[in-house]
């Protein structure tokens, strides 16, 4: 059985400075450091009033996945998602799906019926898939990483 993390959506001026650092220092190890990817992840767009940061905690309180939703023509012409993450102490417990899941409620609610546009690892795409996601672009390498673009239209 998967373990239930509690669901959190708040904008940038809505984290404490505890849940900022927090945020940013996992963002760090998993991008940063364990993907060896040398590159400066606090880029502006986690301030946007209307950027939301989703993160689980569970039940313990730790940190245990996290992504963020940008809206549209901050990275893309449609809203977006990115920086999707489960921290390594959290991996193979099922919390990808509840995320992504959590991820979409959360921009219909935002953004009713929006498209939905992401840069996804390659080896992702299968993944994505299942959520309704289609590639908009050919495969390319960003940060050394094989990446495509996917889409998934929004619901009428």
């Amino acid at each position: 059985m998967t373990p239930l993390l509690t669901w959190h959506a708040k904008s940038f001026r809505e984290l404490s400075a505890d849940e900022l650092y927090e945020l940013l220092r996992l963002r760090s190890e998993v991008f940063v450091v364990e993907q060896n990817c040398v590159y400066l992840d606090p880029d502006g767009k986690d301030r946007d009033p209307d950027a939301v940061h989703l993160f689980g905690r569970s039940t313990d309180g730790t940190l245990a996945a996290y992504l963020r939703i940008l809206p549209a023509r901050l990275s893309y012409p449609q809203v977006s998602f990115g920086r999707v993450l489960t921290a390594p102490a959290h991996r193979g417990q099922g919390h990808g799906g509840p995320m992504i899941e959590a991820a979409l409620i959360e921009i219909e609610r935002r953004w009713p019926g929006a498209d939905v546009q992401i840069g996804a690892q390659a080896h992702l795409q299968g993944y994505y898939g299942r959520y309704g996601f289609e590639p908009s672009s050919e495969p390319y390498v960003e940060d050394g990483i094989p990446h495509i673009d996917l889409l998934r239209r929004g619901r009428d």
